[in-house]
C-alpha cells in the first residue's frame, strides 16, 4: 500500500509550523477557526498513520480514499469541540493526539457506513481533506439555489440545461444562461468564503479558484 503524498505539506505557511507541538498546533486551530493551516498542519503530520490504518480496513482503493475522507472530516468536527483546559478535564492531563486520533479512525473503520465504489464521486487527488474540510463549510454560507446550481454541476456533472429543467419542475424557472451565470457567482462567492490562507495552500494566492477545483462528493450539503 502506497501512502499518498500530500503537497500542502510543502507549502510554507504549514512548514513553518511544524516546530509546534501537538498541544501548540490544537490552540491555535481552536483559536482562530476562520484559519485552516493549523488544521492543515495536523492533517500533514497524522495522515500517514490515518491512511496506513485505513488502507488495511480490506476496503478498495477508492472506498479506502474515501473513508480517510470523512474520517479527517470526523477528526475536524471533533477538534473544534475538543476541551483543553488540562488537569479541568478529567483524562486531559495525560492527552495525547496521536493516540486520540487513532481511535477516532478506529470508531470510523468500524461505524462508518461506506457506499459502493460506482456512488463515491470524491477523488482524492481533486481535494485533499483539510481542503474539502473547509470547502464543505463554505458552502453553507452561500444563498441555497448557488448552492444547489454548484452541486448538481460539479458533483453530478449535470449540463446547464439539464440543471435549467430540473429547477424549472422545481418551480424554480431559469434558462441555461441565466444557470450557468449562477453557477460563476456560485463558484466565486465559495472562493470567498474560503479562509484565505486555505485558498493560498491550495489554489496559489494570486490563483482564481476554477469549477473544477470543486470537483468533491458534496451532496450531502444541500
Amino acid at each position: 500500500m502506497q501512502i499518498p503524498h500530500f503537497p500542502e505539506s510543502n507549502h510554507p505557511l504549514v512548514k513553518s509550523l511544524f516546530d509546534c507541538s501537538d498541544r501548540e498546533l490544537l490552540t491555535l486551530f481552536q483559536r482562530h477557526l476562520d484559519e485552516g493551516k493549523y488544521f492543515t498542519a495536523i492533517f500533514c503530520r497524522y495522515s500517514p498513520i490515518i491512511y496506513t490504518l485505513i488502507g488495511h480496513s480490506g476496503r478498495s482503493p477508492v472506498q479506502v480514499d474515501y473513508l480517510f475522507a470523512i474520517t479527517w472530516r470526523q477528526i475536524y468536527h471533533a477538534l473544534i469541540d475538543l476541551d483543553l483546559r488540562g488537569t479541568a478535564v478529567p483524562g486531559m492531563e495525560n492527552f495525547n493526539l496521536q493516540n486520540w486520533l487513532i481511535n477516532i479512525t478506529a470508531l470510523c473503520i468500524n461505524q462508518a457506513e461506506i457506499p459502493p465504489v460506482e456512488s463515491i464521486h470524491y477523488s482524492l487527488q481533486a481535494a485533499s481533506p483539510p481542503l474539502w474540510c473547509y470547502t464543505e463549510q463554505a458552502l453553507d454560507l452561500i444563498p441555497a439555489l448557488q448552492r444547489l446550481i454548484v452541486l448538481m454541476s460539479q458533483t453530478f456533472k449535470w449540463s446547464e440545461a439539464r440543471i435549467a429543467a430540473y429547477l424549472q419542475a422545481e418551480a424554480e424557472v431559469l434558462s441555461p444562461a441565466e444557470v450557468r451565470e449562477l453557477l460563476q457567482s456560485g463558484l466565486k462567492q465559495l472562493q470567498d468564503a474560503l479562509p484565505a490562507d486555505i485558498r493560498a495552500i491550495y489554489f496559489g494566492e494570486e490563483e482564481t479558484v476554477q469549477e473544477e477545483d470543486f470537483e468533491i462528493d458534496l451532496a450531502s450539503s444541500v
